[in-house]
């Protein structure tokens, strides 16, 4: 059990319904709980920032790969181990873990920079929780669902690339 939780009587349904979580279209579930009032540069009406919590399951274990046009931080808070499958804007394919065990290498921050593809797993625990700053603000127009076509070129890197395609 993750020091975040410690001694407090943790399960999905508490934390879902807790934190006024809902279903998110990529997959696992989400809710909006910072958007700036201050407007990203040059005149634009989108915000410079925004953060949602994000809660990956058993029963809903896959972040669906998918691509947006904004920075995004991600910071973990626990339980179980998120794996990131990410492909960057020139091709190059990557895994990240974001955990606790850091001497394993795992992350408790994590960059996916605008442009990148990105998907995520659950692969131990009864759920991972982490939270996201996405710069400028995350508007659902701006992010892509991937399709198994555009992502083909990397079906032997990724094993069962399938089941993370929506």
């Amino acid at each position: 059990m993750n020091l975040f939780f410690k001694g407090a009587a943790v399960n999905v349904e508490g934390i879902i319904s807790e934190l006024g979580l809902e279903k998110h279209i990529e997959g696992g579930y989400y809710r909006r709980t910072f958007c700036s009032s201050r407007k990203a540069a040059g005149g634009s009406r989108q915000a410079m920032a925004s953060s949602i919590y994000y809660l990956l399951t058993q029963d809903n274990p896959v972040g669906h790969f998918h691509k947006n046009k904004s920075d995004i931080l991600h910071f973990y808070h626990g339980e179980g181990v998120i794996r990131y499958h990410l492909i960057t804007d020139r091709g190059e394919y990557t895994q990240v873990e974001m955990g606790r065990d850091l001497k394993q290498g795992q992350q408790l921050q994590l960059l996916v920079e605008s442009g990148t593809w990105k998907a995520s797993e659950l692969v131990t625990g009864e759920f991972g929780l982490i939270s996201e700053v996405v710069i400028p603000e995350f508007r659902f127009e701006d992010m892509t669902l991937a399709t198994l076509d555009q992502l083909k070129p990397w079906k032997d890197e990724i094993e069962n690339l399938s089941r993370l395609i929506r």
